[in-house]
């Protein structure tokens, strides 16, 4: 019989696939949002995502069924973790390059690192804050130099609502992550957060059009891929690794960006760009390694798992 996958590759394999799948979404959110308003787009996303995720916990035979209890923190994570992070990040993405707009989320790793330190009393050691700098400034040489990049005061400051409002998403998801299987605490974080989201939409009304093919396969892409399946791995991955080392993850984002633009959109990657992928790669490796990096105090432990390990 076959090993079972310990926590951490387990964490590792749930965090790049959450990095690749949401490194994509940047040039999604960037075509799509020429035809769909921002939050428009973001109710579409959403809506999509709650029909699919009962399906995700049927075939996975997990319950949505959640106490009443709990319902406060589960909207107060759909209210960050989707109505504040996208209206952050569709307005941002719109007005910026997705170069640009991955530099910026750069930081909600370090946001996060240092608002489990403040909230939750964890000290780090010495590596896992080098890690931190060390993406990103990979993060930096990445986006810093992308050509085609726009300058938006504006833009830059939706995408530090969005980060503020992704760190705290972790830190109340953390809080309900053990008792509940990842796709029912998706889902009700999803369902709170389409329900912020609708009097943004109901405020573009004016700009509304009836969207290509094309703009509704990217919302489509963004639903399925980013919401519903993209959700349930950063939830398993908060469970296994907490949420300061889960969003580290997030520092190999821009480097899917930035690939994913060059083969599609035919930017230009210079050496600067390579360079800063390999930074990233090495500085989020540093920064989620083994516990025993951890020094003096009390050392961060991961919350109960979701389920029993496999066996």
């Amino acid at each position: 019989m076959a090993r079972p996958m310990d926590r951490g590759r387990r964490a590792a394999l749930f965090g790049i696939s959450v990095a690749l799948l949401w490194g994509l979404s940047f040039l999604c959110i960037k075509m799509a949002v020429i035809e769909i308003p921002p939050m428009t787009m973001a109710v579409y996303r959403f809506v999509i995502a709650c029909a699919v995720l009962p399906l995700f916990a049927r075939m996975a035979g997990e319950p949505l069924k959640v106490a009443a209890a709990d319902l406060p923190a589960l909207a107060a994570g759909g209210l960050s973790g989707v109505t504040m992070y996208f209206f952050g990040e569709n307005h941002g993405i719109a007005l910026l390059s997705a170069s640009e707009a991955s530099l910026v989320i750069s930081f909600i790793p370090v946001l996060a690192v240092l608002a489990e330190r403040v909230c939750h009393g964890v000290r780090l050691g010495p590596r896992v804050y080098l890690g931190a700098v060390l993406s990103t400034a990979g993060v930096i040489l990445v986006a810093a130099r992308s050509q085609g990049t726009t300058t938006s005061r504006a833009g830059y400051l939706f995408l530090m609502v969005a980060c503020a409002g992704w760190v705290l998403y972790g830190l109340v998801t953390r809080r309900v992550a053990g008792r509940y299987g990842p796709v029912a605490v998706s889902f009700w974080q999803c369902l709170f957060g389409l329900a912020g989201c609708i009097p943004f939409a109901l405020a573009e009304h004016a700009a509304w059009r009836v969207p290509s093919a094309g703009a509704m396969l990217e919302v489509v892409y963004l639903a399925l891929f980013c919401s519903a399946a993209g959700y349930w791995l950063y939830v398993r991955t908060l469970d296994l690794v907490g949420s300061g080392r889960a969003s580290l993850y997030l520092n190999v984002i821009p480097v899917v960006s930035v690939a994913a633009s060059y083969l599609i959109l035919g930017e230009r990657l210079g050496p600067l760009q390579l360079l800063g992928g390999v930074v990233v790669v090495a500085g989020v490796w540093m920064a989620t390694a083994p516990a025993g990096w951890y020094r003096r105090g009390r050392p961060e432990q991961p919350a109960p798992p979701l389920q029993p390990d496999p066996v």
